[in-house]
């Protein structure tokens, strides 16, 4: 290293620090797969004093060894830090050559000479701001980065950008497997420099996004398109209108679509959201990230599809993916939340609006599916949330398709880049709509969306605990359609608006398949658990040991046998998660001589069960089984394996699990070893029986067997009316036995609003109907069966014995 750079090294060491907070990406050493013990050298793209200081900083807050150090390889020393391209000249067009490509040359003759000799390339990518290039420049150019700007723009650079950059960390590269490539030593270190070359522009593409298109452009590019030239045409015919009365309405329909993306905006909020989240949560947790960082390397576009649980996960998810260093993607947001002042500021964040209803819309569906075209063949990435709407029960809702169906057209059209579905578990301790959403499913109407109900959301928000974002295995649209549609590369030579027969079933099953990988990634929080136990307590209150006792049960059993691997559980002990979500303070904490008493605040249970609902999928199989256990007192494993093959299949549609029958068979098998483990269970003979009434665990147990009442009582109810009816209308089944189950809730306490929910019962018709499980006659009405009886049988020595009763001698 030369004097002058070590001088200006020292020479700027201090104001380097005081101008520029970076953010590490990753934010740990694990997904970067470094050897400790093998020397390490950094690759970056630009050769720049003011990058060297910041890695320097964020190698010091990771553990690993500075840039400005030297490494000792043979016994000689060299830099640990090199450089792609020089720096730009003030006067000149071209950066100077670092000469990178003479070193490793020299390493990698070395390496034929030391066959132990491994050195760790890490390639880091520095990026200053996060603003995409334009088509057409303006003054902003000044301070944007570019790859190798001058050291007087990186001045400038630093100066107003210097506390927006990103570290971006590579996987290590080990020299010792590059060396052993076929070809000369200046072969390989000339492939190694092609492979950092492309490496880095993904990087910057994957950061900073596609060029912004000019709205000139893209009105043009969308109106001019040959199926928006059709839908106008027909326009004309069908509604009497001149072509430029069509236009035009395809015009104002583009302009009501159409995001306008300010990255100095989306870095501005960023600011506020860091705020606002320091004060309302405890923290962000964040799984899985590496999956979307490695799509991004391999320059995939990345559809992000999450659940949706309120109008916090816009900004959420938005902020997560932009700290992961990625750039934020363009969201479909409904029209309702187009208001002044926030829809001017959610449209140039990135958000595009669609109606809630294309329906006799020939024109908007033309101009909406051409445009959600544009970004993809753009490259920008997009977000948007399958259920239509934020779920009001905590439950993951079915999904509608027409977004997905969209995307999917865009794909047989021909997108140069492979496209990929990001699925996302999104999750809180707190919701702030959920007041709202207990009311709605009791009736009232929902509130239509405006400035002072936002300003009175954000006045209200504190203490929400903590929030969870976890990322699903990426589903490749192009390998998905090759497995289930071989042919479907065929259709690209069809018309653009001729849609293929195997669209909407193939299109049904992935949206299925994505909102189970939503399910899938889960998040057990310590709000989502407390509300399970509690809920599961014939008077939903437990005393803080039995409550913390369940909650390590609960938790050890997700451990030992977890409903997926890529379930995330929390890290503190039962003791540390009860007192956190006690400091909520969303339950009533009550003392007597005895001890604390744990209860739902002011008596309102119903509230809880949103937080339950959002994991009870994770213990369906688990209270399942443990019903059984205690229904009858003692079971063999067989009759255990019987009932789950039986319910399985119904709980899966209606819950989105992701394992297939035969799966959820050795599943239960290895959750009955895990209750005996645990002490949940004993067993005498071949009989499965449940603890005794002594034991520490028995509370556990108790509680773990009445978690899944709910749901086995609206099978019982369903079943009943089935049952005496023998013949009955689909919808007229629905009414009933939303009508009786309302008459439960009242009789027996039953605190959860989607106990009677109309599109709960619709999904498990439809589950009995699909399973075969019902009979259907001549005019479609469904009909009682064998199977029927025998599953209402099964389902009655489940349920309370008093709803049992109470079922046989209703009257319907």
């Amino acid at each position: 290293m030369s004097w002058m750079r070590n001088a200006l090294l020292k020479v700027l060491k201090y104001p380097v620090a005081l101008l520029v907070r970076s953010k590490d990406v990753p934010g740990n050493l694990s997904e970067l797969k470094i050897d400790s013990t093998k020397p390490i050298i950094y690759f970056l793209m630009s050769d720049s004093v003011s990058d060297q200081l910041a890695l320097s900083k964020s190698a010091a807050r990771l553990g690993l060894p500075k840039p400005t150090d030297t490494v000792s390889i043979n016994g000689e020393l060299y830099p640990n830090c090199y450089f792609l391209k020089g720096t730009q000249p003030l006067f000149g067009k071209k950066p100077s050559m670092t000469g990178v490509n003479k070193t490793l040359t020299e390493f990698f003759r070395m390496h034929r000479q030391d066959a132990q000799l491994d050195l760790q390339i890490v390639p880091v990518f520095i990026t200053w701001g996060r603003a995409p290039d334009r088509t057409k420049p303006d003054f902003t150019d000044l301070i944007v980065s570019n790859a190798t700007p001058t050291w007087l723009r990186k001045l400038f650079i630093i100066l107003f950008l210097g506390r927006d950059s990103f570290i971006s960390y590579s996987k290590a590269v080990s020299s010792r497997e590059m060396a052993d490539l076929k070809g000369s030593d200046s072969d390989i270190a000339r492939k190694l420099i092609r492979l950092a070359s492309t490496h880095f522009h993904r990087k910057r593409q994957s950061m900073i996004g596609p060029t912004l298109v000019d709205i000139q452009h893209r009105n043009n590019a969308i109106l001019g398109s040959e199926s928006v030239k059709q839908a106008i045409s027909v326009q004309v015919e069908e509604k009497k209108q001149s072509p430029s009365e069509a236009k035009k309405e395809a015009l104002s329909y583009l302009e009501e679509i159409s995001s306008d993306y300010r990255e100095g905006l989306v870095r501005f909020g960023d600011k506020i959201l860091t705020l606002i989240w320091n004060k309302i949560y405890n923290g962000i947790h964040v799984g899985h990230a590496q999956r979307i960082r490695e799509l991004a390397n391999q320059g995939h576009e990345i559809v992000y599809i999450p659940c949706h649980r309120s109008h916090m996960d816009y900004l959420l998810l938005t902020y997560v993916i932009y700290h992961q260093g990625l750039v934020t993607p363009h969201i479909a947001a409904g029209i309702n939340l187009n208001f002044w002042p926030f829809g001017g500021i959610f449209r140039r964040s990135g958000a595009f609006f669609l109606r809630r209803s294309f329906a006799g819309k020939k024109l908007y569906t033309a101009v909406f599916r051409e445009y959600l075209e544009f970004l993809f063949n753009k490259g920008y990435s997009v977000k948007f949330y399958p259920e239509g709407g934020r779920s009001r029960t905590g439950r993951v809702i079915p999904p509608k398709t027409g977004m997905l169906a969209m995307t999917v057209q865009a794909v047989l059209k021909g997108i140069h880049r492979p496209v990929s579905i990001v699925p996302v578990y999104i999750g809180y301790e707190n919701v702030m709509e959920v007041n709202s959403y207990q009311k709605e499913l009791k009736g009232s109407n929902k509130k239509k969306e405006s400035p002072l109900q936002i300003f009175k959301a954000i006045r209200k928000l504190k203490n929400y605990g903590h929030g969870y974002v976890n990322f699903g295995e990426p589903i490749t649209l192009h390998k998905y359609l090759d497995q289930h549609i071989p042919e479907w590369r065929d259709e690209r030579s069809q018309p653009s608006d001729k849609k293929p027969q195997w669209l909407t079933p193939v299109v049904n099953d992935l949206a299925t398949n994505i909102m189970t990988s939503v399910n899938t990634n889960a998040a057990a929080n310590g709000m989502a658990l407390t509300s399970l136990c509690l809920l599961s307590s014939k008077t939903h209150t437990l005393s803080e040991q039995e409550l913390t006792s369940a909650l390590s049960d609960f938790i050890q059993i997700q451990t030992l046998s977890p409903f997926s691997d890529d379930v995330t559980l929390p890290k503190e002990d039962a003791k540390q998660l009860l007192e956190s979500t006690l400091s909520l303070q969303r339950l009533n904490v009550t003392q007597d001589n005895f001890g604390r008493l744990i209860s739902p605040k002011d008596n309102r249970a119903s509230l809880l069960t949103y937080y339950r609902n959002n994991i009870i999928h994770l213990f369906a199989i688990p209270g399942l089984i443990m019903a059984n256990v205690f229904a009858n007192k003692g079971v063999t494993v067989q009759s255990i394996l019987t009932l789950v093959s039986n319910l399985y299949p119904l709980l899966q549609r209606e819950l989105f699990m992701h394992m297939d029958k035969d799966s959820a068979l050795t599943y239960a098998t290895k959750l009955i070893a895990t209750f005996e483990s645990l002490g949940l269970v004993k067993t005498e003979g071949d009989l499965i029986l449940p603890p005794a009434s002594s034991g520490d665990h028995y509370n556990s147990a108790w509680l773990l067997s009445r978690c899944m009442q709910e749901t086995l009582q609206r099978y019982a109810v369903v079943l009943t009316i089935l049952d005496k009816k023998k013949s009955i209308n689909r919808a007229e089944l629905e009414r009933q036995s939303k009508e009786v189950a309302e008459r439960l809730s009242q009789l027996y306490g039953i605190s959860s609003p989607e106990f009677y929910d109309k599109n709960v019962f619709s999904s498990f018709t439809s589950a009995l109907k699909d399973n075969a499980k019902v009979d259907s006659d001549e005019s479609g009405n469904l009909c009682a069966s064998e199977q029927s009886t025998e599953l209402r049988e099964e389902v009655f020595k489940l349920i309370w014995p008093e709803i049992a009763q109470h079922l046989e001698n209703f009257d319907v």
